[in-house]
């Protein structure tokens, strides 16, 4: 009975070999180049050209809205919204655009000045609660910033 199992389990261990050996027939194709891309290449934004940073300021941001603006028209006489891509700077004339980093995470929003402020010390620029929402400090009320200066605006004051 032994060898009966024996004898198979050899049969069997040299019908494995022998088909481990034997390959199917080599046909050549074409070979065709596939261009194979990293992550980084695949989920990488496009961008637009980098725009020229003509002055630069770091410090604290803070947000405002209709409520705290105590109405709907800032001070270039636009109006006042809280989803808006507006900001208010002291010095800086109405219609420049800057870019607004928050340093805590790293994202970043295009903005145009159109009202004066913050007049709290210390603090470099105010934006939209909107925009603080999509900066990601909303809830903390003021963050440090890096303000980039990409055009001037040409703005005037409106006519009383």
């Amino acid at each position: 009975m032994v060898m009966r199992h024996l004898s198979w389990g050899i049969c069997g261990f040299a019908l494995l070999t022998l088909a481990s050996c034997s390959s199917p027939p080599v046909v050549k194709k074409e070979e065709k180049r596939v261009e194979v891309k990293s992550k980084k290449e695949v989920f990488k934004k496009k961008r637009k050209p980098e725009e020229k940073v003509l002055q630069t300021y770091r410090g604290l941001a803070s947000w405002y809205s209709i409520k705290t603006n105590r109405g709907r028209k800032t001070a270039s006489g636009r109006l006042l919204t809280n989803s808006g891509r507006t900001t208010a700077h002291k010095t800086l004339p109405f219609g420049t655009r800057v870019r607004v980093t928050s340093l805590f995470n790293g994202k970043s929003e295009i903005v145009s000045i159109t009202d004066r402020g913050p007049y709290v010390k210390g603090r470099v620029i105010d934006v939209t609660i909107g925009c603080a929402q999509r900066l990601g400090f909303y809830s903390r009320g003021i963050t440090k910033v890096k303000v980039e200066v990409l055009s001037r605006g040409t703005w005037k004051y409106r006519k009383p």
